[in-house]
């Protein structure tokens, strides 16, 4: 008998290991859907996981088919952070200075994707699962899911989940999350701004699309050159960033989506974009 449940246990871990790491899907709109695809894991950051997103946001930058992309997860978690076996196994300065760096890598592709990118949280996410959902453009969470960046409960300041973290979250909530490691539900998380929207579980999906059908309207080329501004100048200072965004205006204004919509208003007409 013995025998006979180890057979079954090998056979689940082939077969979930000839699974895609990332899922790929993309409708007519352009919505791509990137699911993480490793549940019995919890969706872990591992360094097969991190290079399969990688892989994924290179091909979404090269292709203008893409409107929006829609992060989520399958099973419970939305995802529980870095792989902490993987890293344990490797303990060197030198590996982990390359681990956070390829994660770094993947959380500025993020940034860097000429479209937005909505987290669908359906579960935890904690640590760096906590950070990726910091780090997209927006997110829309299931009132089941929780946060959490929980790396103090095991001795390890979770120093890169706060960068985006405190992009997010006013200061003395993000220093609180960050040395008590205690978890937020998701009506918090709304509340101090690292979710956009909260859903019953069995409306999360509408609740995204009602997202997805107000961004896919817009022009592509306008929302492109926003987005980039909108990181660009929130690192610098108050002139700077009124110069940079007021040269973005500019040649915003000569754009042909922007020419069109502003005589549609004119006009008193829907534009024809």
């Amino acid at each position: 008998m013995a025998t006979e449940e180890r057979t079954v246990t090998e056979e689940r871990t082939m077969a979930a290991a000839a699974e895609p790491m990332v899922r790929r899907a993309q409708d007519a709109r352009g919505v791509r859907t990137l699911t993480l695809n490793r549940p019995q894991s919890f969706n872990a950051l591992s360094e097969a996981m991190l290079a399969a997103l990688q892989e994924e946001l290179d091909a979404i930058a090269a292709d203008e088919s893409v409107r929006v992309v829609v992060l989520a997860a399958e099973g419970k978690a939305f995802c529980a952070g870095h792989d902490l076996k993987e890293m344990r196994a490797k303990p060197s300065l030198g590996y982990y200075r390359e681990l956070f760096a390829q994660c770094t890598r993947m959380m500025l592709g993020l940034v860097r994707l000429p479209v937005p990118v909505i987290a669908r949280v359906q579960g935890i996410a904690t640590a760096a699962g906590c950070q990726l959902v910091a780090q997209c453009d927006l997110a829309v969470a299931s009132s089941a899911a929780r946060f959490a960046v929980s790396g103090i409960n095991l001795g390890l300041f979770c120093s890169t989940p706060s960068v985006p973290l405190l992009r997010n979250v006013p200061r003395k909530p993000a220093f609180e999350m960050l040395v008590t490691g205690d978890f937020i539900d998701a009506a918090q998380a709304r509340s101090l701004g690292l979710v956009n929207r909260v859903a019953e579980p069995a409306r999360l999906d509408a609740e995204i699309e009602t997202l997805l059908a107000s961004i896919v309207a817009k022009p592509r080329a306008v929302i492109a050159m926003g987005k980039e501004l909108f990181y660009r100048q929130v690192e610098l200072g108050l002139q700077a960033a009124y110069a940079a965004a007021g040269e973005t205006m500019a040649c915003n204004m000569l754009e042909e989506a922007a020419l069109e919509g502003v005589q549609a208003f004119i006009d008193k007409r829907k534009p024809r974009w």
